[in-house]
């Protein structure tokens, strides 16, 4: 219920290039939430960009709440995978965020232990 908060807020305020950063979760992603997916439609689209742990156990990911119409864009994690990989296994992760001076476009890399970019994408900035 905070999140719809959150989102009716932003939708309201007209508050533009809003993305999430998490890291509360022992993966990569990405994911880009819509109402033209959800069940819950008060919102305007945005992304989640997700990435962890530093040193932790590998587990995840769970199934995804269909709520905000998210859809999963990059996972670093395929199924089946066996949970609680030790972070010698190279399933540590990171990311970097990076706002171009002149074009202010957002651009996230999701990164693997040894720096190596797994998935990127440029966010151009909106009006």
């Amino acid at each position: 219920l905070e999140l719809v908060k959150i989102l009716k807020f932003i939708k309201r305020w007209r508050i533009r290039n809003v993305a999430w950063i998490t890291a509360d979760v022992h993966y990569a992603a990405a994911h880009h939430y819509s109402p033209d997916r959800a069940s819950f439609t008060d919102f305007d689209p945005f992304w989640e960009f997700v990435a962890g742990p530093l040193n932790a156990g590998t587990f995840g990911p769970n199934r995804v709440d269909r709520t905000f119409g998210p859809k999963v864009v990059y996972c670093s994690e395929e199924k089946g995978l066996r949970p609680g990989r030790s972070p010698l296994d190279n399933h540590q992760f990171y990311g970097t965020g990076r706002v171009d001076p002149d074009s202010k476009g957002l651009t996230i890399h999701l990164k693997d232990l040894d720096g190596r970019s797994l998935w990127s994408t440029t966010l151009a900035a909106q009006a």
